[in-house]
């Protein structure tokens, strides 16, 4: 996102989030498949366990009858697990880990269809990048830090530069960003904040790596992990971390970066060939329905949404009270392979 068309962008979802409204309501249920054997739905999804209960919920509520099959994992993992199923698709959908810097990538997975509400009360800046991703949620950089360690060990997080304190080697925590949607996020977003494939950001992942910085193959160990007084910082997404604390989480606190943060948009797509296509696109029409995209904003309380509908979400600042830096989108998808091939060189490098 660039210059005026990001803060034109942001500006709307401020005011979105400044206003009060009420919950909306789904439509009356909708009409499924006689066959109650159609009804049923392998979801595949790298979203977290709150983010799941709300969604099963509202789908129960919109489509009577309804079975749901989650089948959770990073966005590697799924995406992966359905190459080997291309033969006999076992999945309908995949909802969350789907970036818009994927490009085409996944092209051979995913059927080229976009549902009839991609237009409809939407934020310009959050259109489908490929014809398969119906992007429907954001999710934000953000650190997770244990208040515990952070005190025991005399430190002060605030943004980038207090994670090369030496106080912190081997106590920060972050996905893979070869195979994981949020650490590709962060990854992306110090590009935004020292410049896309600059000395100064390369020398800055280098230095995080100097200090020991642990990689997990789970997207969820950079907040839970610190949670549970592992880690005292992990490099994540803030609606992983508000889920955490909305489900009574007490020693974690929510960090943006000092210098800057951005947001990946993510999107949800139909499994080609999917054995119930037809499930997963009606209920893909819910998920990017303004009334769908409200309900879960406010029954979740904890992710952004791509809808320019106004709704308010409990546990997460208001856009405006973030400090953001423009992430150059295209640029990111043009380079991910050389990115993560220079990621992966240093990494090895201090991890031999």
């Amino acid at each position: 996102m660039h210059g005026s068309k990001r803060s034109g962008m942001l500006a709307h979802i401020a005011a979105v989030f400044a206003m009060t409204v009420l919950v909306a309501g789904a439509p009356g249920g909708a009409a499924l498949a006689a066959d109650a054997s159609q009804n049923h739905l392998v979801l595949y999804s790298s979203m977290t366990d709150n983010d799941l209960k709300v969604l099963r919920g509202l789908l129960q509520k919109r489509f009577p009858g309804i079975e749901i099959e989650v089948v959770n994992g990073s966005a590697g993992e799924l995406t992966t697990r359905m190459r080997s199923e291309k033969g006999n698709p076992q999945g309908d959908m995949m909802w969350g880990g789907l970036d818009v810097a994927d490009g085409d990538k996944h092209s051979d997975i995913f059927e080229k269809w976009l549902s009839a509400n991609e237009n409809v009360e939407r934020l310009p800046a959050y259109r489908s990048p490929n014809g398969m991703y119906n992007v429907d949620h954001i999710s934000t950089v953000a650190f997770a830090v244990n208040k515990d360690l952070e005190k025991k060990l005399g430190v002060s997080i605030k943004g980038y530069k207090d994670l090369l304190n030496p106080k912190l080697k081997g106590q920060i925590i972050m996905a893979d960003p070869t195979g994981s949607s949020s650490a590709w996020n962060n990854l992306s977003n110090i590009m935004a904040v020292y410049g896309n494939d600059s000395p100064a950001a390369w020398d800055y992942v280098e230095a995080l790596l100097k200090n020991g910085l642990v990689i997990s193959t789970n997207s969820s160990a950079a907040f839970n992990s610190v949670e549970d007084g592992e880690y005292a910082v992990g490099l994540t997404y803030e609606d992983g971390i508000a889920a955490i604390l909305k489900s009574g989480a007490t020693h974690t606190r929510l960090v943006y970066p000092e210098e800057g943060t951005s947001a990946s948009a993510f999107g949800t797509a139909v499994v080609k060939g999917a054995p119930h296509g037809k499930l997963a696109k009606q209920v893909i029409d819910y998920i990017m329905s303004p009334e769908g995209q409200v309900a879960f904003a406010q029954g979740n309380g904890t992710v952004r949404m791509t809808t320019s509908r106004p709704y308010t979400l409990k546990w997460l600042p208001p856009t405006a009270d973030i400090k953001w830096v423009d992430r150059d989108v295209k640029w990111l998808t043009a380079h991910r392979p050389q990115i993560v091939t220079r990621w992966t060189q240093l990494y090895t490098k201090y991890h031999r």
